[in-house]
């Protein structure tokens, strides 16, 4: 153990003893990380408890930061609120984002989109990098939530996070950007916005990256820049990236080619969530790529993905019941669905339906 951590810890033992608020607290942060003494979360969880006796903010913080983790205590959500909310209401910038948090999703009290977007915005003002972010995404201006839409103070907020070193904000950043959202599209920016966000470890942001190269967004065409950032990134759970992988694996595009692997980064990528995989899972039951032809389990994920909005799927969904397909046939569920898939923009269903009125099987 340093030496140097072991006199800190001396330091602040005695005046902690004697009541400093500042000591106790920093004493709870050598035992909960194991600074010049063995770690031990109890004992941090109880100078922490020590040092809020004089309304010290930053003791505050972390006794809800405590209860919120269950370090040396019960898990509490509740009680973490309230730490969080005194804490807070001391000017503690980082327990007024975590009070947005609660505030957003209903967590140890009821839920106030509008109270949030006030907390996130005390923070955000008073510097806090990630309220920046939150101010501008997960609630708040570019979705409308607790204030008015408004992407142009989204984007403005996503400037000063991602230049604070927020991570999240960088690559969000990188979003507006290549989309033109809150500001003028730039694709050139959007993939230098991606590339700190990457580099600093955002798998979000490496699957971003990985497109911009597989697709000459802002830089020239790297496939396998691109195939060894969707693999990072889908290492790390990114589903998004997941998907991308398996359509590399299905394509041979920088790998060998491999269905049965392909099929297998879909898969996960639908535990995560992805809508495009499902499609993909669809077409490999379907056609028998990867896996056993199976036309009920291709009709239950074109089942999912339309369900969620995919238009492919609703397309696939239509062609399925007109044909019958892993379901019976129904030529008026087949037209209800042709007419969601092109009402999203799926325009090869309007054939499908004039077919079928021409057929006159309807």
């Amino acid at each position: 153990m340093d030496k140097n951590e072991n006199k800190a810890f001396e330091w602040y033992l005695k005046p902690a003893e004697s009541g400093n608020a500042l000591a106790q607290n920093n004493l709870g942060n050598c035992y909960q990380y194991g600074i010049g003494a063995n770690k031990d979360e109890k004992k941090a969880f109880e100078w922490y408890l020590k040092s809020v006796n004089d309304e010290y903010a930053l003791g505050q913080f972390n006794l809800g930061y405590c209860y919120w983790n269950g370090i040396g205590t019960d898990k509490d959500k509740k009680k973490a609120f309230e730490w969080y909310l005194k804490s807070a209401e001391n000017g503690n910038i980082e327990a007024q984002n975590y009070l947005g948090h609660c505030y957003r999703n209903g967590i140890g009290t009821d839920k106030d989109e509008k109270k949030a977007f006030e907390w996130y915005l005390k923070s955000a003002e008073n510097g806090n990098a990630m309220a920046q972010s939150n101010l501008g995404y997960s609630t708040c201006y570019e979705n409308g939530i607790g204030t008015d839409k408004d992407e142009k103070k989204a984007f403005e907020w996503y400037l000063k996070s991602a230049k604070n070193g927020n991570i999240e904000a960088q690559n969000y950043l990188g979003n507006c950007y290549q989309n033109g959202k809150g500001t003028d599209k730039d694709e050139k920016k959007a993939f230098e916005w991606y590339s700190k966000s990457a580099e600093n470890g955002n798998a979000l942001a490496q699957n971003n990256l990985g497109y911009c190269y597989q697709h000459c967004i802002g830089t020239y065409k790297d496939e396998k820049k691109a195939f060894e950032l969707y693999l990072k990134s889908a290492e790390k759970g990114n589903a998004y990236a997941q998907s991308n992988l398996g359509y590399c694996y299905l394509n041979g595009i920088e790998v060998e080619k491999n269905e049965k692997q392909a099929f297998e980064w879909f898969l996960k990528s639908v535990e995560g969530g992805n809508v495009s995989g499902q499609d993909y899972l669809g077409y490999f039951y379907l056609n028998g790529i990867g896996i056993e032809k199976d036309e009920n389990k291709a009709f239950e994920w074109y089942s999912k993905s339309a369900n969620e909005g995919s238009a492919s799927g609703q397309y696939s969904l239509g062609y399925f019941y007109e044909n019958g397909i892993g379901t019976e046939e129904n030529i008026k569920d087949a037209v209800r669905w042709y007419k969601i898939a092109f009402d999203n923009g799926y325009e090869e269903a309007k054939d499908m339906l004039d077919n079928i009125l021409l057929n006159h099987r309807i």
